[in-house]
């Protein structure tokens, strides 16, 4: 049975990413990159200072929410990911990530610019939205928003929330050994463990999701990126030959045309959605949470994550592999990097990239849920069907540290890349609000003002905030 799920999810998962997904989110980029003006280009200035902006101590802060998007992009995507892309597209797969943030962090303003100006109330300080809202509130259809919160649930809730199980279990392999950790109770073990500890997280708050990633993110990502940093240094001299390699790998055509479903542009691009999902519908979850003052703030935020997450820790994971001198042949996934991490800075590379990712996997965990819960509500506010719905997630964790590394990454890409299409069709119907809600930003600082957004000024209709 367990074969049959790997063949059909690998055959879907092919078909989905080589004939209709990387070209759709390559031109849906390419359209909001023209139509904002290169916000992803404009915005750096101005994101400091709103990231430093408080909030009520019950609301969730801009600063809260990016860290609860990062929490769920930042994670498996950046380090297990990356050197999957490179060691199933070849290095070229790099450049096709970076594209794919670079053009990305335009249709992640607009997703998350379109979320905050549909949010709605969520008891008295907090907030909910995301594209089921603003697909619902913009659109006028509730069944386009249940098809995308369906689509959402089973990618956040059941596909990544299992490959991130997996992936946190894999890590153990090199030191419980492989005959043990295949044959024996050991995986048996650490789902039951892992389902244990998600199950506190899972029936808690919205807030503390943004708490202990606030807390735990940061000093992840910084330590993570300092490592990397150490490696790049005393590699300095091999750089530049990388990135010449890079480039070379990325414009080989032949190879792209020859197999164009493993190839660098495809594989790259994949990995590229799974780790930044700028475009994908996931993040402006997160968005809606925070509170501000304008839309468009929280647009630009999500957009820095896009770019703290590819352009920073995936590139940093990247060097780290190229600059490696192992013999990687053979091995896969979360021993790429283990592998990796050794040989550069020897026991202790191998146990700190492995406390990082059971860190990582584990923030992840918590991040993915409190989206598929969003959209959980959205369906239906029945606390019985909640509660369902929360024992499912639990056992969802518990099956992934079963399952194997083909049928982890392919159901999540499955389940990822039908969300993303679902999400994009959204956004290029109401993309031209986003840069309505843009450009009142705009005039607003061209005056002077700490921007202030009500919608009846800017004739948006059906929303509960911004009044």
């Amino acid at each position: 049975m367990t074969e049959f799920f790997s063949l059909f999810f690998g055959w879907v998962n092919d078909y989905l990413y080589t004939y209709i997904l990387v070209f759709a989110l390559l031109a849906c980029g390419i359209y909001f990159t023209f139509g904002t003006r290169g916000i992803q280009f404009r915005f750096l200035p101005q994101i400091f200072k709103i990231l430093r902006e408080k909030s009520h101590e019950e609301h969730v802060s801009p600063f809260g929410a990016l860290m609860i998007s990062t929490a769920s992009r930042v994670g498996i995507g950046n380090i297990v990911g990356v050197s999957v892309a490179i060691s199933m597209g070849g290095v070229g797969a790099l450049f096709w990530m970076w594209i794919t943030a670079i053009l990305g962090g335009a249709s992640a303003f607009v997703e998350s610019t379109l979320a905050q100006v549909y949010k709605r109330k969520d008891g008295e300080y907090n907030y909910k939205g995301g594209p089921a809202y603003y697909i619902e509130s913009a659109l006028g259809s509730r069944a386009f928003g249940i098809v995308f919160a369906v689509s959402l649930i089973l990618c956040f809730a059941y596909g990544f929330n299992g490959l991130q199980a997996y992936t946190l279990t894999s890590i153990f392999e090199i030191y419980v050994g492989s005959e043990s950790f295949q044959n024996g109770y050991f995986r048996v073990f650490m789902g039951i463990l892992l389902a244990l500890l998600v199950v506190g997280f899972f029936c808690g708050k919205n807030k503390s999701s943004a708490i202990i990633s606030s807390i735990l993110v940061p000093i992840m990502a910084i330590g993570y990126f300092i490592v990397a940093v150490i490696v790049i240094a005393s590699n300095i001299e091999m750089i530049p030959s990388v990135f010449g390699h890079v480039l070379e790998k990325a414009f080989d055509f032949e190879a792209i045309f020859g197999g164009f479903a493993g190839s660098a542009m495809v594989i790259g691009i994949k990995r590229g959605l799974f780790s930044n999902e700028a475009g994908m519908g996931s993040a402006p979850n997160a968005a809606a949470a925070a509170h501000t003052t304008h839309p468009a703030k929280q647009g630009m935020v999500q957009t820095f994550s896009v770019f703290i997450d590819t352009i920073i820790i995936c590139s940093a994971t990247a060097f780290m592999v190229l600059c490696s001198q192992e013999n990687l042949e053979g091995l896969q996934g979360m021993m790429i990097m283990q592998k990796v991490m050794q040989g550069h800075f020897g026991a202790f590379g191998l146990h700190f990239v492995s406390v990082a990712v059971v860190l990582f996997a584990f923030t992840s965990l918590i991040g993915n849920y409190f989206y598929a819960q969003v959209n959980f509500k959205f369906i239906t506010q029945s606390k019985m069907a909640l509660n369902v719905f929360r024992a499912s997630a639990v056992i969802m964790v518990f099956l992934g540290a079963q399952i194997d590394f083909g049928l982890a990454w392919d159901l999540a890409d499955v389940f990822m890349g039908l969300m993303a299409l679902t999400n994009i069709v959204a956004i290029l119907l109401l993309g031209k609000i986003a840069i309505v809600v843009l450009k009142d930003y705009e005039k607003q600082r061209k005056a002077g003002k700490d921007p202030q957004f009500k919608a009846a000024d800017v004739g948006i209709q059906n929303t509960e905030c911004w009044k």
